[in-house]
């Protein structure tokens, strides 16, 4: 039995905030080591950033992340940062 290989995945323009909200999660593998968390908060983020999601300490708090080596609210203003960077581009 085989399987076939996964679809090809289509990546966002590095302008997009789709792209940069991901390139900031991915930028705190320090702090979240598991890469689902990573998506999900990127997901997260990405639904704030257009409007329809939490600000970055109850996106933190409610999505169940394993954190490393800061608090959730640590955590929440580094985020915070990144948000505010990418808001002014």
């Amino acid at each position: 039995m085989a399987t076939l290989p996964s679809p090809a995945t289509k990546e966002f323009d590095a302008s997009t905030i789709e792209k940069q909200v991901y390139n900031l999660t991915e930028s705190l593998i320090e702090f979240l080591p598991i890469m689902n968390d990573r998506n999900r908060l990127g997901y997260s983020l990405y639904k704030f950033m257009t409007g329809e999601g939490d600000e970055a300490l109850i996106t933190v708090k409610s999505a169940k992340l394993k954190i490393v080596g800061l608090t959730e609210a640590e955590l929440a203003k580094k985020i915070e940062a990144g948000l505010k960077e990418i808001h002014q581009k």
